[in-house]
């Protein structure tokens, strides 16, 4: 299966235009300058580069994105999953938990995620 993954300098970019888009690349500029630490040369390479991937569009001077950010992290999550622990989301949760206590309120939160899942599948 093919996952959409990114680096972590890529990710931290995609959090700014998530966050602003749809953003002039000026702007995106500034913003990846004042968030990021990031010189003009850096960000207009990147916005290239996932324009390219097919992240983002960079239409009229205006950054839109094309992939939501729930869709990059679920991949990332699937493939953390399927690599670490060959797909077992208990295995998963097993080691996520570890000595972890959990309170009632998350307990019944990811209880009512089951029960919508199966309602829906």
């Amino acid at each position: 299966m093919e996952y959409l993954k990114l680096c972590d300098s890529d990710y931290r970019f995609m959090q700014v235009v998530w966050q602003e888009a749809p953003v002039n690349s000026g702007e995106l500029v500034k913003l990846c300058e004042e968030r990021l630490g990031w010189k003009k040369s850096t960000t207009y390479t990147t916005i290239r580069k996932l324009c390219q991937k097919g992240y983002i569009q960079n239409e009229n001077a205006v950054v839109s994105v094309l992939i939501p950010q729930e869709r990059v992290q679920a991949d990332e999550s699937a493939y953390f999953i399927d690599r670490t622990f060959s797909g077992s989301l208990p295995r998963f949760l097993a080691a996520f938990l570890g000595e972890r206590n959990i309170s009632e309120k998350e307990a019944k939160e990811i209880q009512d995620m089951i029960d919508r899942y199966r309602k829906e599948h």
